[in-house]
């Protein structure tokens, strides 16, 4: 559906009291849409909400928690028909190869993945309840385009990032029928406090308000699929098409020692 911000709609947005989430909620509140955020911390989004108190409802609740999740179902409407639920809320963890730990890759799967699933679970009955009165309705995933190429020490970030590509790809195929959009986001690297703990050169670094202006701009113009920034997006989709074996060098070639960093966007 083309023009999906055209008219004022009745936005969720999980993540949204910091890093990327948080910025795209301040572009929506400028673009004079309602919303209703969710985090784990109250305070960051009551803050948010003191900027336009009308138009903002505050539905705190970690997404990896299904009973936190209904109770604050209800608030998806608050503002009426749910016209657009964007599930940013995620985590990264790196893994120290040589301390292995299954406990990383748990955690990224059960905040990325499985999170993102539970959100759906209240989403996606507002979404239809709206589809039915014939109104647009859009899902939209954050992912990240770490999932492109088999990136050291991101075997539980990157395999986290590559089932939510899968898992929003497979949705826009069921929910095709129904009328419901699905918007798969792929940023690069965005400077958040979930990135600001890297020890390692993040190439082409863009900024979270830049990164909400890519995302805002995209959805409104009924993308699909929003990968940003285009140079570094490429160069991953490439470098991702080369042979195995070529993959396997280049990647072995970029591994290192290192210490498991770990910082949840709320």
């Amino acid at each position: 559906m083309s023009g999906r911000l055209d008219t004022l709609s009745s936005i969720w947005i999980t993540g949204a009291s910091s890093g990327i989430g948080e910025s795209v909620t301040r572009a929506l509140i400028r673009g004079g849409h309602q919303l209703i955020v969710t985090g784990r911390r109250s305070e960051p989004l009551e803050q948010l909400k003191a900027l336009a108190p009308e138009r903002i409802t505050v539905a705190t609740a970690d997404t990896t928690s299904k009973d936190e999740l209904q109770q604050i179902a209800p608030s998806l409407e608050a503002h009426g028909d749910l016209n657009m639920a964007i599930l940013n809320a995620g985590t990264c963890e790196y893994i120290d190869i040589a301390n292995y730990n299954s406990d990383v890759i748990e955690k990224n799967i059960e905040t990325n993945v499985i999170g993102t699933a539970r959100c759906i679970d209240i989403a996606l009955p507002a979404l239809r309840r709206t589809r039915a009165k014939g109104l647009p309705a859009t899902l939209v995933i954050v992912g990240s385009s770490a999932w492109w190429f088999p990136f050291a020490r991101a075997e539980g970030y990157g395999a986290s990032k590559a089932a939510l590509a899968y898992f929003a790809q497979s949705l826009r195929a069921d929910l095709s029928v129904e009328g419901i959009d699905v918007v798969l986001v792929s940023p690069g690297f965005v400077k958040t406090p979930l990135t600001e703990r890297n020890d390692f050169p993040m190439p082409f670094l863009v900024s979270a308000e830049d990164a909400a202006e890519r995302i805002v701009s995209g959805l409104a113009k009924g993308h699909h699929e929003i990968a940003f920034p285009k140079r570094f997006t490429w160069i991953l989709k490439c470098l991702g098409a080369l042979p195995q074996t070529l993959i396997d060098r280049m990647a072995a070639s970029m591994a290192r020692k290192g210490s498991s960093e770990q910082e949840t966007k709320e």
